[in-house]
């Protein structure tokens, strides 16, 4: 394996079957408990183009370690089913042609039943590899195994996301989990941290597990800015609402002004007018907006629109990760259950941005684009990140569906400026005077 491609997964040393072995067990019966409120009718619609169902999801991450591990280790394996080579190949197309992505819906068969059964197959088979001190696995499979791992962690938030959009689609507003809705807290001042301007390093340090797009490591140089303490609440961004922020022009960029006429925003997705109050879908239902939690499921182009109306602009992801520098890696992420943003506690910043992690994507500035001297991995993973570098903006610090294990400081997640679906929010930036 080349110094190239360990910047892709956990550096090789601290790599072994055992470890993996375990991992893979209990990320992999993540994945199931996190189907447990679902009935098989939820699990086969796809409710928009860029969303899944269930299902797919199900298959499409048992097929990446059948395709790139079992494949590759066991020369006699013969795969599962001939056919879920073409339906549950996502997009490389090294390995293959692929089914419709927006048709993913219309599929009636496979059963769930059925993926349930190629899901045991396929742990069966990865157990007994993991297992067997006979195997060997070579670095590179174990690396594999490891991303596999890794990639099974973002269908999981994946599945989250794209459960509730096909719900929230349904006029019965079904109920994913119940749980009990946190206390509303005070939404106090924003408080505004200093940077100076300085030369600093980002990206990985090649030091455990990473995608390939976070590296190579390299500096940047930040002029002084300061930071918002903490994210942008619902009652303040229900203040742009109502002061006219969708029907003022001189807010937003041009495409996403277009798409506020053509599409009819005028809240974030899933708020809800309800009998003169605001309201919102989560997972658990329709609930009263709570005015002190993170504003959730906003676009970019509405995260920017907020910052002008603010007076301020949304930080760089260079900016972002310098402060991200020294704060632990902790918050509310998919393991709590609660699987909504909460409001921040009372407590002060002690001079901190405070959930930096966890809760909501904060979109940042920054277009998704390579870092300098970056380069793809050869081979079909190669297909996993280079070639999205276009179109698309950069979220970081995870949120209240990403498992908590999956995150980083230098996790570069990305999506196209209209997309809301995601658990994504605001977190404030503006441009400080050099000393």
């Amino acid at each position: 394996m080349s110094p190239r491609e360990a910047t892709f997964n956990e550096s090789v040393s601290s790599l072994s079957a055992h470890g993996l072995s375990q991992r893979y067990s209990a990320v992999r019966g993540f994945t199931e408990d996190l189907c447990e409120p679902l009935f098989p009718e939820d699990c086969v619609i796809q409710s928009m183009p860029d969303a899944s169902p269930t299902r797919w999801h199900l298959a499409h991450t048992t097929w990446f370690f059948e395709t790139f591990v079992l494949a590759k280790a066991i020369a006699s394996y013969k795969p599962f089913h001939p056919a879920f080579g073409f339906l549950f190949n996502s997009y490389y197309n090294a390995v293959g042609e692929q089914y419709s992505r927006p048709e993913r819906g219309l599929l009636s068969r496979p059963r769930v039943e059925e993926i349930f059964d190629y899901r045991k197959h396929v742990d069966s088979k990865m157990q007994e590899l993991l297992d067997d001190p006979a195997s060997s696995l070579p670095a590179d499979l174990l690396a594999v195994v490891e991303i596999g791992i890794h990639h099974e962690q973002q269908h999981q938030e994946l599945i989250l996301t794209d459960i509730k959009h096909v719900l929230w689609c349904n006029p019965l507003y079904p109920v994913y989990h119940e749980s009990e809705r946190e206390s509303n807290g005070q939404t106090r001042p924003i408080e505004w941290i200093e940077y100076d301007e300085r030369l600093h390093w980002i990206g990985h340090d090649e030091r455990g597990f990473a995608y390939d797009n976070e590296s190579p490591r390299h500096r940047t140089f930040t002029d002084p800015f300061q930071l918002a303490a903490r994210l942008v609440t619902n009652e303040e961004y229900r203040d742009f609402i109502e002061e006219g922020g969708y029907q003022r022009p001189e807010y937003w960029l041009s495409a996403g002004w277009d798409l506020v006429g053509k599409r009819g925003w005028k809240a974030p997705l899933y708020w809800i007018e309800s009998e003169g109050e605001r309201k919102h879908f989560s997972l658990s239902g329709i609930q009263p907006l709570d005015p002190s939690a993170p504003v959730c499921h906003v676009s970019y182009f509405e995260a920017n629109a907020y910052a002008r109306w603010a007076g301020v602009r949304l930080p760089t992801e260079a900016e972002w990760e310098l402060a991200a520098g020294e704060v632990p890696i902790e918050g509310n992420f998919a393991e709590s259950g609660r699987l909504q943003p909460v409001t921040l506690p009372s407590s002060t910043s002690d001079g901190a941005p405070s959930q930096l992690f966890g809760d909501v994507w904060e979109w940042t500035t920054s277009p998704y684009t390579p870092y300098p001297g970056y380069s793809a991995v050869e081979g079909a993973l190669g297909e996993y990140n280079g070639k999205f570098m276009c179109n698309q903006y950069v979220l970081r610090g995870g949120s209240c569906a990403t498992p908590g294990s999956h995150v980083r400081r230098t996790y570069r997640n990305f999506f196209p400026p209209d997309a809301r679906w995601q658990f994504s929010g605001i977190r404030l930036a503006r441009t400080a005077e050099s000393a």
